[in-house]
């Protein structure tokens, strides 16, 4: 190791040191450890260029050991992504652009929001089959338009958490040679020895699972990771693990235990890590040297491979006129939507996820740059991709079979619309959101446009029981801030809101859709989608009350009123498929459709939670269901139009 590369990896640890120490919090033991790693990859192997933060066939790197976040911001600074040392002593304070786990689009050079633990290792699964697919569908002999890495920085809590063992399976499955996994093996975790939780043998598990395994036992010696990182780019079915063994914490007298782990070390723990590696600087000093060093063989470098790019880009766009601009177009994100050929007659009936997947496939047609699939349940969701299926010897099919793996699904989905290039779905029975919460919720943190599709969206399920019959699933997505939760009444907002959800740049859509089949009502449409809630029946003369409803209960709201006008009710029925858009809309806009004075009772086959902000009187289900026909659970909870009449009148 020459002597810049080791006062430029001890540079990286003290800057991590002494920002951890600054905050009195965070986590120093995989700065001091993975330095050296990381300090590899950055120099000798990661293409990037900081100036270009968005370059399409840049390689990506992601920090799934979150918790190290220092690691990342301290490399990051030094390569020249916009992060200056007053921002490296802003760690975890704020206002500032350095928080405790890495947050996408807040800090420059971020490729995703890690932290919650094997999140970021299943995002870059997402983005390994982004990259198979571009590459295959637009590469042609002599212009490798998109050709690159994504690479990975995980430890041993990452492969501990399930999320990462279903990623980690599909990668080996899908052959993503191009994702390469540097585990920063240390044996400690946060309640002390590994050992203590785990006893699984990493080459085994890895190779099982269709992964070249690669291990270097000494994680300072830099030479070894550099012929690792050779052999893994070199893979050409595989995905590839190198298993870096390395001492949590090395040089303090703390070192290899777990109180390095997640703690600040404190000031005289640093002069003992300073005497140990023989470093002179002071904290937060930066030798110049090391950032000549990360000049040439980062940023420089990384411009280089950006300008050469350019320039065969636009060689390409002058050979393959129509494959560049099918490409320019795929990386702006847009799309063409055209349903005029997918049309429902007022009073016809169809289940809204049938709808879904004919919208779905229509769409696909439409554009080439729209994939996803279900976990293992696309005959019932419908949410399947075009072109057959995505595989290691097929990368151009758009159907990717995630398996019983709604997790990762998630992860991937995220992924896929982290890289770019892509829009990209999932699918899974609704009660399984509960399995998918953290990739929604990060998406959502995100502002990711990635698409959620959940079938059978209440306790019509039917015979499946409870188990599968969603009671509180609707308010708990309704609550995730910036989450595009629509539950469509009918065909037209079916449609409607597979366009918003693919035509979103800034926020992810979950779109709930019935088993069973609902009447298509005469008045819905996109506007009222758009504005999250709108009368689809109004009163004749006067409003004497206010039937709300989502989904499937909005048929049954309009039934209902027919009923109440034959007792001399004039009544409004609003269709609500979207809580967030509507609560997005001005004041005077919700009590237009709304009117605080009148009175209105909410109806919907689920949770009656969510509802209290609209109206005190809830007509829902806040019991598990039962097993039965749909005809016989529907009943036994009474959702049929006399009663829901009923409930109206008894309000006082």
């Amino acid at each position: 190791m020459s002597n810049k590369d080791l006062l430029a990896i001890n540079t990286i640890r003290f800057l991590g040191v002494d920002a951890i120490n600054k905050a009195s919090s965070g986590h120093p033991g995989i700065v001091i450890g993975a330095a050296p790693m990381a300090h590899t990859l950055f120099t000798k192997h990661l293409s990037i260029y900081p100036k270009q933060k968005n370059w399409i066939n840049r390689d990506r790197f992601v920090l799934s050991a979150g918790h190290g976040s220092m690691l990342l911001y301290a490399i990051n600074h030094l390569s020249g992504y916009k992060i200056s040392i007053d921002d490296l002593k802003q760690f975890r304070d704020y206002p500032g652009i350095t928080p405790g786990h890495p947050e996408f689009g807040l800090t420059d050079g971020v490729e995703t929001t890690s932290g919650p633990l094997g999140q970021g290792i299943s995002n870059a699964v997402g983005m390994a089959i982004a990259e198979k697919h571009l590459s295959s569908r637009f590469n042609q002999e002599g212009f490798k338009i998109v050709d690159h890495y994504t690479y990975v920085l995980c430890g041993d809590g990452d492969l501990q958490e399930g999320v990462s063992l279903e990623a980690i399976s599909l990668a080996g499955h899908l052959g993503l040679n191009k994702l390469i996994v540097l585990f920063d093996s240390n044996d400690i975790q946060l309640d002390g020895a590994t050992k203590y939780a785990t006893s699984d043998h990493m080459k085994m598990k890895f190779m099982s699972q269709g992964w070249q395994y690669l291990s270097v036992s000494d994680g300072d010696d830099i030479n070894s990771i550099h012929k690792a990182l050779n052999k893994a780019k070199k893979s050409l079915d595989k995905p590839t693990l190198i298993e870096i063994k390395t001492i949590i914490g090395k040089g303090t007298s703390i070192e290899g235990t777990s109180k390095v782990h997640g703690a600040a070390i404190g000031a005289l723990e640093r002069d003992v890590l300073s005497k140990n590696l023989g470093y002179t600087y002071q904290p937060f000093e930066v030798d110049q040297e090391v950032y000549k060093l990360y000049k040439s063989r980062v940023f420089n470098r990384g411009k280089k491979a950006y300008q050469a790019y350019e320039a065969m880009f636009k060689s390409y766009e002058a050979k393959y006129p129509e494959l560049a601009a099918l490409f320019k177009k795929f990386v702006d994100g847009s799309v063409t939507i055209d349903f005029s050929s997918l049309v429902y007659e007022a009073g016809s009936k169809e289940a809204t996820r049938n709808v879904f997947g004919k919208a779905l496939d229509l769409v696909s047609k439409q554009n080439l740059n729209i994939i996803g699939g279900s976990a293992d349940l696309t005959a019932s969701t419908k949410a399947k991709g075009a072109d057959g299926h995505f595989l290691k010897e097929s990368p151009l099919g758009r159907n990717i079979n995630f398996g019983v793996r709604e997790h990762a699904m998630g992860s991937i989905v995220n992924g896929i619309t982290l890289h770019g290039g892509l829009k990209a779905f999932s699918g899974a029975f609704f009660v399984f959101s509960d399995y998918m919460k953290p990739p929604v919720r990060l998406a959502a943190m995100m502002h990711l446009p990635s698409v959620f599709v959940f079938s059978h969206d209440s306790v019509a399920v039917g015979e499946d029981g409870p188990t599968h019959e969603p009671i509180e699933q609707l308010i708990g997505l309704r609550s995730i801030p910036n989450l595009n939760v629509i539950r469509p009444a009918d065909a037209n907002e079916t449609k409607a809101a597979v366009e918003i959800a693919l035509t979103s740049k800034t926020k992810p859509t979950a779109i709930i859709t019935t088993r069973q089949n609902v009447t298509n009502l005469l008045n819905t449409h996109k506007d009222g989608v758009l504005k999250g809630a709108y009368v689809v029946d109004s009163e004749e003369k006067r409003i004497d009350g206010i039937l709300l409803a989502s989904g499937s209960e909005v048929s049954l709201a309009v039934s209902a009123k027919q009923i109440l006008k034959e007792q001399g009710l004039d009544i409004r029925v609003v269709s609500m498929p979207s809580h967030d858009a509507f609560l997005l809309q001005s004041k005077a806009y919700q009590s237009k459709i709304l009117p605080g004075h009148v009175k209105t009772l909410a109806i919907e086959m689920g949770s009656t939670y969510s509802w209290y902000r609209f109206t005190p009187h809830v007509f829902g289900i806040d019991t598990f269901g039962i097993s039965a026909s749909v005809e016989k659970v529907i009943e036994h909870f009474g959702f049929n139009a006399s009663n829901v009449a009923q409930k109206f009148l008894e309000i006082r």
